[in-house]
């Protein structure tokens, strides 16, 4: 990472600003334009200029030789900001799959904020360090009426006698990537899910930029042992990535 000035801002005093997450496979940005998009909208709501272009993203790339990783990009008023580091999830992750537990923290489905992925980001760290500390890989927000909304860092997927159902957006999540290329590959059920009907999935996964999509072992006190419709899209996900990113034949 090149030394980058960091100027005192509205981002860096109250978390005006927002950022990206981008996953890199083999010197090439995953779903660049839906994140381009995301960041663009999350700037227009806090009237911010958007100086990110695909051409620049790019450059970074091929400058600073990025083969695979994560390009983190953070925007405020003042500021363009970004940073490489490592891919977090291992194949090992996938294999014994994600312990997930409710957190006692409501996210707020009226803030307008909980649809962007802004620089106020405290709140999930610190449920996602407190989750980890108690054993537990992510933390699960419900919000003021009850409702599952999402993880500190995914999106959350259900699956019944086949279908696919996650939380409807209107309860308070954030839109992530993944989460809008399965809502547009699949016959997904957006519906409010109350934490009463867990028990009664088949699977769980969950989702987002880095990891694509991950099986649930287990939230709270419910096991899920089938993890066949997660095997099934995760296959998909992999080839159309593949020839998406004409990826090298290994």
């Amino acid at each position: 990472m090149s030394a980058q000035e960091l100027i005192l801002d509205d981002g860096f005093c109250f978390g005006l600003g927002a950022f990206e997450t981008i996953a890199v496979m083999y010197g090439q940005p995953v779903f660049l334009e839906p994140h381009l998009k995301r960041l663009r909208e999350a700037l227009d709501f806090f009237g911010i200029p958007d100086p990110v272009t695909a051409e620049w993203v790019d450059e970074i790339l091929k400058k600073h030789c990025v083969k695979n990783g994560v390009l983190k990009i953070m925007v405020s008023q003042e500021n363009c900001l970004w940073s490489c580091r490592e891919n977090p999830y291992t194949p090992a992750d996938y294999e014994r799959g994600f312990v997930l537990r409710t957190s006692p923290v409501r996210r707020n489905e009226t803030s307008p904020l909980t649809w962007h992925k802004t620089l106020c980001y405290g709140e999930n760290v610190l449920e996602k360090r407190r989750a980890a500390a108690q054993g537990f890989d992510e933390p699960v927000f419900l919000n003021s009426r009850g409702q599952l909304t999402e993880g500190a860092v995914t999106n959350l997927f259900f699956v019944k006698k086949g279908r696919l159902i996650t939380p409807s957006l209107s309860c308070g999540l954030l839109p992530g990537t993944v989460r809008n290329y399965l809502i547009n590959r699949y016959d997904v059920e957006e519906r409010v899910i109350f934490p009463e009907e867990i028990g009664e999935f088949d699977e769980a996964f969950v989702t987002n930029a880095l990891m694509g999509m991950l099986p649930v072992r287990q939230l709270d006190d419910i096991a899920y042992g089938e993890k066949s419709v997660w095997e099934a899209v995760w296959r998909d996900y992999h080839d159309l990535l593949r020839q998406a990113l004409d990826w090298p034949v290994a």
